[in-house]
């Protein structure tokens, strides 16, 4: 069980929602797990593969003046660059296709989810086409056909923000042939309806349909859960009804979301793009003042770590600047301590292991 100490749910959830959702979290739900792998949704690898998993540990690759002229988006270099140092940090192979062989095989069906909400207006702020492509390169050298790989986003808008893929033009002719892109505008799910918190939900058909995902996320702050980055990622950019699940700071409901199975058997690596970044009046890019540069890329399979490590960014650039702390402006993230609680990673600072390189 959760600690309520350590995770306090929010008060105004009644006592039967909050041992449910505690149940659901700590004991996976017996009832819910048979449901799950009886009706398939649990992703099995390939036979004989196992993904690398390292809790607790994130790499970091950091490199100055890496900017195109427009301060916006990375060079293709320096996408590249910083990509396969952070890869190899993360799993000691120096060779692109080696690093992501660690977590995927040529028979997985590979879906890379990027954040484009706040690149909707001008392309200012969303996962750079730069380093999606690099991951598309990394993911192809590890064997897997172009077929089976599948770039998708929530709204036509966010897969735009990421210029990866135009309305007009398609997908962008530096993509490899036969990746395929796609939105599903909270709407293309075809799984069976489960009940997450007390709301029913479906993960969407570009999310369960793939055997292997790569979330390539953001550091920013939010205005409703304080911090997204790895987790509210998947769990808002891949269900069927995400503003249903962002009552009370959107906590426990993103770490109750992440720790079912259909979710945790998918998710085998977090690829952070730390360009730039957002500390408040996040999560769209509404400030240009409050947009910076960060000039980094992170890789992990621990996303409740990275957002530890995220957070805690986004908290020093507040005080920097003279903001309160998101707890102080009544939007602390509870929801990744809860997910530590849960088991979907390591949350104590002092277990999380950051390898750092400054190129």
């Amino acid at each position: 069980m959760s600690n309520p100490r350590l995770s306090p749910y929010p008060e105004a959830f009644s006592r039967r929602t909050f041992l449910g959702a505690a149940l659901t979290g700590a004991a996976l739900l017996g009832a819910d797990h048979a449901l799950a792998a009886g009706s398939g949704l649990v992703a099995q690898p390939p036979a004989g593969f196992v993904p690398l998993s390292i809790p607790g540990k994130v790499a970091k690759v950091a490199k100055s003046n890496v900017m195109q002229p427009n301060g916006l988006w990375p060079t293709e270099g320096a996408a590249k660059l910083m990509l396969e140092r952070v890869m190899a940090e993360l799993t000691g192979k120096s060779d692109l296709g080696e690093a992501f062989a660690k977590f995927v095989h040529k028979d997985d069906k590979v879906a890379i989810k990027p954040n484009g909400i706040a690149g909707q207006k001008g392309a200012t702020m969303a996962t750079n086409r730069e380093l999606i492509l690099e991951v598309v390169r990394g993911v192809l050298a590890a064997g897997v056909p172009a077929s089976q790989i599948m770039i998708f986003e929530q709204y036509p808008k966010f897969l735009e923000g990421t210029r990866i893929w135009d309305r007009n033009k398609g997908p962008d002719p530096a993509l490899p042939a036969g990746i395929a892109t796609a939105v599903h505008e909270n709407e293309d799910a075809t799984m069976p309806e489960r009940t997450v918190m007390g709301i029913p939900t479906k993960f969407v058909r570009p999310f369960t349909e793939a055997t292997a995902v790569i979330n390539v996320g953001l550091i920013k702050d939010h205005s409703i859960c304080g911090y997204t980055g790895c987790l509210k990622n998947i769990t808002h950019g891949a269900t069927i009804n995400p503003h249903a699940f962002h009552q009370h700071n959107a906590s426990p409901q993103i770490a109750e979301l992440y720790a079912q199975d259909v979710v945790k058997s998918r998710v085998r690596l977090h690829i952070i793009d730390g360009f730039k970044l957002i500390y408040d009046e996040g999560p769209l890019d509404k400030n240009k003042k409050r947009r910076v540069l960060h000039e980094s890329v992170y890789a992990t399979t621990d996303p409740v770590a990275m957002d530890v490590l995220g957070w805690g960014i986004i908290e020093q650039w507040r005080k920097d600047n003279g903001l309160p702390t998101l707890k102080d402006a009544g939007r602390e993230p509870t929801y990744i301590r809860i997910a530590g609680d849960l088991g979907l990673g390591v949350f104590d600072k002092n277990r999380i292991s950051l390898r750092e390189v400054a190129l």
